[in-house]
This record gives C-alpha cells, sequence and structure tokens, in this order.
C-alpha cells in the first residue's frame, strides 16, 4: 500500500500541493468543505516571474488559459508617465485561480468534503479527524489551512504577530466615464504626495473589465476608507488628482472589497509528520506581490524536492520534515517577503525632503531607462547604412 498524504486546507497552496502530488502518483487526500472554492478577495494577478516557478509544478498552462494577459506595463510618479516598459502579467480572481488548478487535480485524489476538528500526531503515523468523526490514518499531512487557527494551535504551534493591520488592499472596477477604452491595459500609479499612506495603485485588465487593487498603509477605521465606501469616485479623485491626465475621466465600480493583512509567521511548526505550507507558515503583504510566488515556491520545494525523498526512506521524524523549513530556496524567498514588507511600507508612509529625494530618485531613474529603450529601439528600427 502507498503511504498516504493528507492535504488539509483547499485554496491555492492545499489545491496546487494535491495535484502536483497526485499526478507524481502518491497516494493524496484533499480535506475542504467547500465542493467550488467561494469568492474571496486575494490575489487577483500573476507576474511573469511567478509563472517560471509555477511552470515547475506543471500547472501554469491551465492558469495562463484562464486569465487576462497583458504584456506591457505603464508606470506613473508624480501624476506623469515615466515608462512603459514590456511587462508579462495574467490577472485572474483568485477563485477563478484556485477552481482552474482545482480543475487539474487527477481524478485518482478523492477531495473530502469536510473539516478537519483534530489531528493526533504519532510520529510516523498521523490520526486526521473529520467533523464527522471519521479518521484518517495519514503518513504525512500538508497544512495549507491559511488563516484558520484552531488546529495549529492543537499541535503547540505559536502564532506571532509581526505587524497587526500591516496594510490595506481595496479591491474595485474603474470604467471610463464616456465610454470606449483605456489607453493602457496595465497601470502603475504611484503617490502624488507624501503623507497618504498610499503604497500605488494598480490597474489591470481582468476579463473585459479594468480591475484596481489600491494599496494603503491605514487603520481598518479610517475616515478615509469609510469616504471610499460611501463615495467610491469622488474620494479616488482627491487622493490620485492627477490620475484623470492619464486615464480620463473615470468612474469607480462595486462592489468595493476591503482586506486588512497582518504579517504573522508561526513558531514551534517542526513536528514528525507535519508540514506548513502557504499562509498557514507566514502571511506576505499583498503590496508586494510576492504572495503566490510564496506559495508557488513552497510547493514546488515541498512536493517536487522533498516529500520524494522523505518516501523514499522509512519514517517520517521532525529530521525530514526539518530540511523543508531550512531548504534555502524557501528560506530566501521568504525573507525577500518579508523584507519587501517592511521596506515599501516604510518608503510608503514617510514624509519629509527624505521621502521627496527618494520618489524623485525614482522618478528620474525610471524616465531615462524609457528614454534609453526608446533610443535603442529606433536604433534597432533604423540601422546605420
Amino acid at each position: 500500500m502507498r503511504d498516504q498524504i493528507v492535504v488539509v486546507g483547499g485554496g491555492l497552496a492545499g489545491s496546487m500541493a494535491a495535484c502536483v502530488l497526485g499526478r507524481a502518483g502518491h497516494a493524496v487526500t484533499l480535506i475542504d468543505p467547500h465542493e467550488t472554492y467561494p469568492p474571496d478577495f486575494r490575489c487577483e494577478k500573476i507576474e511573469a516571474g511567478h509563472m517560471d516557478v509555477l511552470r515547475r509544478t506543471g500547472l501554469a498552462e491551465s492558469v495562463i488559459q484562464a486569465a487576462t494577459h497583458t504584456d506591457r506595463l505603464w508606470i506613473a510618479r508624480f501624476g506623469r508617465v515615466v515608462d512603459k516598459t514590456p511587462f508579462e502579467q495574467y490577472g485572474m480572481a483568485y477563485e477563478r485561480l484556485v477552481n482552474t488548478i482545482r480543475g487539474q487535480i487527477p481524478v485518482c485524489v478523492p477531495i473530502r468534503r469536510s473539516w478537519v476538528t483534530a489531528i493526533e500526531p504519532d510520529g510516523d503515523h498521523q490520526r486526521v479527524i473529520l467533523s464527522e468523526g471519521e479518521a484518517i490514518t495519514a503518513r504525512l499531512v500538508v497544512l495549507a489551512c491559511g488563516l484558520n487557527w484552531t488546529l495549529r494551535e492543537s499541535l503547540g504551534m505559536v502564532r506571532d504577530l509581526v505587524s497587526p493591520c500591516h496594510s490595506i488592499t481595496l479591491g474595485f472596477d474603474l470604467a471610463p466615464r464616456a465610454g470606449g477604452a483605456f489607453p493602457f491595459n496595465a497601470l502603475q500609479y504611484n503617490p502624488e504626495r507624501a503623507g497618504d499612506g498610499m503604497a500605488y495603485l494598480t490597474l489591470f485588465r481582468m476579463d473585459a473589465a479594468m480591475r484596481a487593487n489600491l494599496f494603503l498603509y491605514q487603520s481598518l477605521k479610517s475616515p478615509w476608507i469609510r469616504e471610499f465606501r460611501a463615495n467610491p469616485t469622488e474620494t479616488l479623485e482627491r487622493l490620485l488628482p492627477s490620475l484623470q491626465r492619464i486615464a480620463g475621466d473615470y468612474d469607480v465600480l462595486g462592489p468595493i472589497k476591503v482586506r486588512p493583512t497582518d504579517l504573522h509567521v508561526v513558531r514551534n511548526v517542526e513536528r514528525s509528520g507535519i508540514v506548513l505550507i502557504g499562509d498557514a507558515f507566514a502571511t506576505p503583504c499583498p503590496a508586494t506581490g510576492t504572495g503566490t510566488l510564496k506559495v508557488f515556491t513552497d510547493v514546488d520545494r515541498l512536493c517536487n524536492v522533498h516529500i520524494p525523498n522523505w518516501l523514499a526512506t522509512p519514517g517520517m521524524r521532525v529530521e525530514k520534515i526539518r530540511a523543508f523549513y531550512d531548504d534555502p530556496v524557501k528560506r530566501a524567498c521568504d525573507a525577500d517577503s518579508v523584507a519587501r514588507a517592511h521596506r515599501l511600507r516604510a518608503l510608503s508612509v514617510g514624509e519629509g525632503p527624505a521621502w521627496q529625494a527618494r520618489h524623485w530618485l525614482r522618478f528620474v531613474a525610471r524616465r531615462l531607462r524609457w528614454t534609453i529603450r526608446s533610443l535603442l529601439s529606433i536604433g534597432r528600427a533604423h540601422p546605420a547604412s
């Protein structure tokens, strides 16, 4: 009989892990209460660099086919376009991303519509207790339960809250007021002034709509967010008065989705036969764009590297599990995500001459790169005779 692996949680990380392991011929059971993953405001865009990691899991092509692709990004600073750069990205709602991957899970992988109420670790054999009372015995349990803390706390794992309400993400659609179309398919619009607590606004195509994600560093109860919910178009115009110069007159379309993010890490995670991936291990800041990259990296390293090695020899002791958390590729990805989160927040909430200097340096550098790239393009189009 093949060694049994139980994946707890059918979000992005869990569905990917079940798919990759099932395709590799492992005996896997995915446990999640939802037949179809429900609407959830999380990742809505994947960048080309992330796709490179996703390709190692064999899932990139199915995701690309379900997403809306754009290949050029406009970048604006201080209300002016400073670059129009080649940039591959793919827009799709998070639930569509998850359900697309779920559709790739082999039929040999059973999906149990249930909750896990407890895990009873016992060295090489863990008992996974389902909500209806049934127990499944597994050699390895992959916890991909996101922000559901109950199971981890019951196992003695400790959550460290590193930065409460580190950032807030607002999601909505933007539409040209006079009809027609925007002059761009993707735009990154950086703050116009200091003191607004804004990281940036990103606009990108999602099906026929122009999707907007606005990243802020404010309290969830801030007057600005309350005003934006009540009068979104006027409030966004006051925050970004020069956006109309690039986009033309526009309207903010609802529903408006708001997602606060706490940064946390989990300690005491090393347990025989149990491993954490994705948000179950540590949450990223959405503004950094590293969330999907962390998930893809976790799944790639765990399912393509470590689990095959673990199953090749008897036992599932903590020494094996530790190898995943110590994986240099995973550790580098995690560290980069944390560093970006704190660096972007510091840059976005800073005020005074230092803030101005940093942003003007970025303005000049971007404009210079665009100018050089344009001149090189003209040179290639009209080579000297």
